[in-house]
């Protein structure tokens, strides 16, 4: 499985953006995506994720009404529509996947990473 982001950049508060996850994987492979982010100076942290049944999506308490996940119907690409930005979503972000049924909120149980996308929330 390959993952690649794309999609960031600089947004005034209360802007904008949405981001891409293109995934590349084998036919037939079942995968959960999750969305992380690391804030400078900061850990990595979980934003939200979309499992692959997509039934149960999930958000951390700090972008939940103002982010949303999705993907398309073939499957291999996940979005991450922020809005309502603020200046504490600076951040790298970045898309990961696990094709196991480990749980979906820990970081890592996610085999799959993309390289990463800026997120810069600024006047």
């Amino acid at each position: 499985v390959q993952l690649q982001a794309s999609g960031g950049g600089l947004v005034q508060p209360g802007g904008s953006l949405r981001l891409s996850c293109a995934v590349s994987r084998p036919a037939g492979t079942a995968y959960d995506v999750a969305w992380f982010r690391q804030p400078p100076g900061k850990e990595r942290e979980f934003v939200a994720v979309l499992p692959w049944r997509g039934d149960r999506k999930g958000y951390a308490d700090s972008v939940k009404g103002r982010f949303t996940v999705s993907r398309n119907s073939a499957k291999d690409t996940v979005w991450l529509q922020m809005n309502s930005l603020k200046p504490e979503d600076t951040a790298v972000y970045y898309c990961a996947a696990k094709t196991d049924r480990a749980p979906v909120y820990t970081m890592s149980n996610y085999a799959y990473w993309g390289q990463g996308t800026q997120v810069t929330v600024s006047s």
